[in-house]
């Protein structure tokens, strides 16, 4: 078995990832074929027949092709090379270089090394959540950001865990998948809500040769159905392609890290340490779905991106042999401090004895003289 395991699903991944590409260009013509037939419908004449709006609607399609075409691939092109930087701005997370932290970098660096895997960028989110997740699209933009909760609040071998499971998603190609499926949510979000707004404005404000959406009669009517059918299955379709992405892909990203660092309890115990601490209140649903946990629920779970944190810990202790030790606390950042403190007096000292008692112990001088007593054959004579 290779390093990450699992090849069969590396390359799955890469056939995925151009689908949703065919994908994203497939939907977004559909969306303009959609607003072309609504645009027709609500300034057509009344009584023009279906077949006669659909034929309209096809050929403002076609003008609008190369436009639609254009625009797509600047909007790609924009998300390839700033994606990283939108990301950064919302979560508010800096590249780090050794020298600031070395001891993450370290433990990073040493992952890549024993598997000869091309380090990815270090960054760090400033925020008391306790989360990490990995971007980019190929070897030269992938990054690992980092909380600065989680930092504080995991020990080395638990921090260790979290970087093994960003990097097998690295490797076994999810971070590029859900990179793709954000790229195609904001196309088609883009499209559909400017299809709406033209919609609304056509029935409520519009004017020449537009009458009220309600008076519509015949082939209008039903083409304005129709419309806003596809439109209404293009956003369904562009929400099935984000969720699409297997929750397989977390319990697979968790086995890999215990590849890598060879300890089931450390990732079962990180995993327990940010459970329901994951929230990173600037970031929307795009980037929380790129987490090692995404806290926030979909309606009965049903749109949930990550598994639970309890059926990760399960198949975590079914197939690697860890040992779930249950819902763990963190101490506070102030107690935590408190509780390295050294205690008065130094390590060694003991407990501190109380102000005018005299010290005991074997080298203790006598306090007093002697009371009388019996005495023995090691006494000294009196």
């Amino acid at each position: 078995m290779a390093a990450y395991g699992l090849y069969t699903h590396i390359q799955s991944n890469k056939r995925r990832s151009v689908a949703l590409l065919i994908g994203l260009f497939f939907l977004v013509y559909v969306m303009v074929f959609a607003g072309a037939l609504l645009a027709e419908s609500l300034t057509a004449y009344d009584n023009q027949p279906l077949d006669y709006l659909i034929r309209a609607a096809e050929f403002d399609f076609i003008k609008a092709l190369p436009f639609v075409t254009v625009g797509t691939v600047i909007w790609i092109a924009i998300a390839y090379k700033f994606h990283q930087r939108m990301i950064d701005a919302i979560t508010g997370a800096h590249e780090v270089s050794r020298t600031e932290e070395p001891r993450l970098y370290n433990l990073l660096e040493n992952l890549c090394i024993s598997r000869g895997i091309t380090m990815p960028k270090l960054r760090v989110a400033d925020d008391d959540a306790l989360n990490a997740f990995a971007t980019g699209l190929n070897d030269k933009q992938y990054s690992i950001t980092v909380t600065r909760g989680l930092i504080n609040a995991l020990n080395d071998r638990e921090i260790e865990s979290v970087l093994g499971h960003e990097l097998t998603h690295i490797r076994n190609g999810d971070v590029r998948m859900l990179v793709i499926a954000v790229v195609i949510a904001g196309v088609i979000s883009f499209f559909g809500e400017l299809v709406f707004r033209v919609f609304f404005q056509n029935v409520f404000w519009g004017g020449g040769r537009r009458s009220s959406g309600g008076d519509k009669k015949g082939g209008a009517g039903i083409a304005i159905v129709i419309a806003l059918a596809i439109i209404a299955l293009v956003w369904i379709l562009s929400i099935i392609i984000r969720f699409a992405l297997s929750r397989q892909r977390e319990y697979l990203a968790d086995s890999g890290s215990v590849e890598l660092t060879k300890n089931p309890d450390a990732m079962i115990s990180a995993l327990r340490k940010i459970e329901g601490r994951g929230e990173i209140p600037g970031a929307n649903s795009a980037v929380m779905e790129m987490c090692i946990d995404n806290p926030r629920e979909g309606f009965s779970n049903i749109f949930d991106t990550h598994p639970a944190v309890d059926k990760r810990v399960e198949a975590l202790v079914k197939f690697a042999g860890g040992h779930d030790p249950g819902p763990l606390a963190i101490a506070a950042p102030e107690e935590a401090s408190a509780a390295s403190e050294p205690p008065p007096g130094g390590p060694w000292a003991g407990d501190t004895p109380q102000q005018g008692a005299a010290p005991s112990g074997p080298w203790a001088p006598e306090a007093g003289p002697k009371a009388p007593g019996p005495s023995g054959p090691w006494d000294p004579p009196r």
